[in-house]
């Protein structure tokens, strides 16, 4: 069986002053290739703020079929009919975030470089894990650093799908693809790329897919289908 894919995860920035534009920024994005998700990270801002954001740029995740993830807050999550919400390890835990936006939406869970916290979330029911950072970053501080083989150890013992982020850039996609991350989670790295967004994503899918083929040929071990 060949590995999975890897698939493009983007997280916005952390404040969006000119929101319009940054929905055109979105869809320029949307539009280089493809993308399976658009996290919605804003941590200061308001709840009102928080509603204007995804009444913005659901649309163009419906539109691209992308799923519109927020972060943080699964009572918003579910009250604004976002696709699903993203937790930390201090955003009240799995059970709370499932109750609060039900079985039908996605629930990820950030696991830093712990198998144990990932393999507890994995058991609870989460959709995905998240593993990081890999990479220096300025998007947000990192209190840990992953490495490359817990993506390998994961991907070959379970079956969630796991998240590569923190300081992604398309020269740094394709070892992490390779390793084993079922998604790459990007912000700066598409939304100040010299070339624009479309060329970023452009180029992530095709470093992301290069990894996927070189992890085929050195026949690392893959999740079982």
């Amino acid at each position: 069986m060949p590995p999975p894919a890897c698939r493009l995860y983007l997280i916005t920035p952390p404040t969006l002053d000119d929101l319009q534009g940054f929905a055109a920024q979105v869809e320029a994005a949307f539009r280089g290739g493809d993308v399976a998700a658009l996290q919605l990270r804003l941590k200061t801002a308001s709840d009102p703020e928080i509603a204007n954001a995804v009444a913005a740029l659901k649309p163009l995740t419906q539109a691209f079929d992308v799923a519109l993830i927020l972060n943080d807050r699964p009572d918003l999550a579910a009250m604004l009919q976002c696709d699903g919400v993203h937790i930390g390890q201090d955003d009240g835990g799995y059970a709370q975030a499932r109750q609060a936006v039900g079985r039908e939406r996605i629930v990820g869970v950030t696991c830093h470089d712990s198998r144990h916290l990932a393999m507890e979330a994995s058991e609870a029911g989460a959709d995905y894990v998240a593993f990081g950072a890999f990479f220096d970053t300025d998007t947000k501080a990192a209190p840990t650093r992953a490495e490359p083989d817990l993506l390998s150890i994961w991907q070959e013992s379970m079956e969630t799908p796991c998240v590569a982020i923190g300081g992604i850039t398309v020269e740094r996609a394709r070892p992490l693809a390779c390793a084993g991350a079922d998604f790459l989670a990007v912000s700066a790295g598409v939304w100040l790329y010299p070339e624009g967004p479309a060329e970023a994503v452009r180029r992530f899918n095709t470093e992301m897919a290069l990894g996927v083929a070189d992890r085929a040929r050195l026949a690392l071990p893959q999740r079982a289908p």
